[in-house]
């Protein structure tokens, strides 16, 4: 008899665990066994680059480089970022927001460069360095000495010019 008692009592407990976990399981799911999705954030307006040609004013760059694939040797250079886009696309880009940067020196084009236009309010999400001051640059050797950067914080932009040397 006692064993009737407590057959019967385990059967009951793993029926009512059953349906407990069934009606518990189907009010998180919906129709076809799926979940409905997170809220996504909402996505934040596209950036917008100046248009046009722009002058950034003059630099000193303190060691020789290579600009688009040329020798750009240290000195003192205007520099002026062009209308045009840089090409092919690189993956993720906003349009404009990629585009050359000519090095002048004595009104003559001495070499040019891809530069990256970062808007003040995302600089934040692409570089961990300290930025220059307003209306300021700094040119410096990146860690391991392959690399140099130029960065320039003018208008309310950054522009970023990466070199081999």
């Amino acid at each position: 008899m006692k064993r009737l008692v407590m057959m019967g009592t385990l059967a009951a407990a793993l029926t009512a665990s059953s349906a407990f976990a069934q009606a518990k399981g189907e009010k998180a799911a919906q129709p076809g066994g799926h979940t409905a999705p997170k809220a996504q954030p909402g996505t934040a307006p596209p950036p917008t680059a100046p248009a046009g040609d722009v002058a950034l004013g003059s630099v000193r760059i303190g060691r020789a480089v290579k600009a688009d694939g040329k020798s750009l040797p240290a000195g003192t250079y205007t520099l002026r970022v062009t209308s045009q886009t840089a090409s092919p696309d690189a993956a993720g880009q906003t349009k404009g927001l990629e585009r050359w940067l000519e090095f002048v020196q004595r009104g003559q084009v001495k070499g040019r460069e891809v530069v990256t236009i970062v808007p003040q309010s995302e600089i934040g999400q692409v570089q961990k360095d300290a930025p220059p001051r307003a209306n300021g640059s700094k040119f410096e050797m990146l860690r391991g000495g392959d690399y140099a950067r130029l960065w320039i914080n003018k208008g309310g932009n950054h522009y970023l010019v990466y070199f081999p040397t």
